[in-house]
């Protein structure tokens, strides 16, 4: 059994932890235009508990540009009955707020107190000046693993794998995980990773954070 002393690295991932869920404002929109509860969103992002060819997850491992995603989403939507156009729908996720100052800040004591820290996200290529902007990123994160660069997406493993290697090839028993998503989780918990959900009240989420990292100090 993993011993909570022993963890080293703190990894994160980006939107739903270091900013609101954008799945919050998808739901939104989707009752706006009468789309079943969840409908929107899987037609947007896929079955986001897997790592499949819809094409918002090759638009994530930078397969596909963001105006062929578009257009193929819209198809999508269209052969289910729902005119959607996932630019209405990014625009809706960037009129939110912007990032949690509370997480960024703990982030910073993480690496003031000796901890090594890393982010590990889903990301489309065309996103990356715009969420770098929203966090000082360099100088939160000692290494930054974008599925975009990767080609390879959570839940993929590998992303995983590949994180720890250029951490100096921790071992994952030494590495606790923050993500909004639960099979995320899931596949970083097989490897041996401590997982922590994060959630829209972000207390509880910081309460345990501290709880899991308190016996190293």
């Amino acid at each position: 059994m993993t011993s909570y002393s022993e963890i080293e690295v703190v990894l994160f991932d980006f939107g739903g932890v270091f900013t609101p869920s954008p799945f919050t404002a998808v739901d939104a929109l989707g009752a706006e235009i009468g789309a079943r509860p969840g409908q929107l969103q899987t037609i947007v992002f896929g079955p986001y508990h897997q790592d499949t060819d819809h094409p918002w997850h090759r638009l994530e491992r930078g397969e596909l540009a963001l105006v062929d995603a578009r257009n193929e989403i819209m198809a999508l939507g269209r052969a289910e009955g729902i005119e959607v156009d996932p630019f209405q729908v990014f625009a809706r996720m960037v009129n939110e707020d912007g990032a949690r100052d509370e997480l960024v800040a703990r982030t910073h004591a993480l690496r003031a107190a000796g901890f090594r820290t890393g982010l590990i996200t889903n990301n489309a290529k065309e996103f990356r000046e715009g969420w770098r902007k929203l966090v000082p990123a360099d100088e939160l994160f000692e290494v930054i693993v974008d599925s975009s660069e990767e080609g390879v997406r959570k839940p993929d493993p590998e992303i995983f794998h590949r994180t720890l290697k250029r951490l100096g090839g921790i071992a994952p028993e030494r590495a606790l995980f923050l993500d909004d998503a639960a099979s995320n989780l899931d596949a970083a918990e097989a490897l041996g990773i401590r997982g922590v959900l994060v959630t829209e009240d972000l207390s509880p989420t910081l309460a345990l954070l501290d709880n899991v990292l308190a016996e190293k100090r």
